[in-house]
């Protein structure tokens, strides 16, 4: 084992986990494409700011699931309409 440089200064992890017994999952919940969007829209404000998709955080009932590190934030029922918020909360 050995440390890695930090390349990025915050990691914003998307719940997208799949249930395949079709119990509520994030995935049912349009995830993928909310990732990709707040992925983008995040890149384009800071770049040192790594959104990466997250196997299950344990929220699935207020899926989609966003948490914000090392502040700790964890947010659910995240919705195409709260990225410009979240964007503000993540690169501040």
């Amino acid at each position: 084992m050995y440390s890695l440089d930090e390349k990025f200064r915050k990691l914003v992890l998307v719940c997208t986990n799949n249930r395949e017994d079709g119990r509520e999952c994030c995935a049912q919940k349009n995830a993928l494409e909310f990732h990709k969007k707040l992925k983008f829209t995040v890149a384009a404000v800071d770049p040192r700011i790594r959104v990466s998709k997250s196997g299950c955080l344990d929220k699935c009932s207020t899926g989609v699931t966003v948490v914000i590190m090392p502040d700790n934030l964890w947010f659910g029922r995240v919705m195409d309409q709260d990225i410009p918020e979240l964007v503000k909360l993540i690169t501040s």
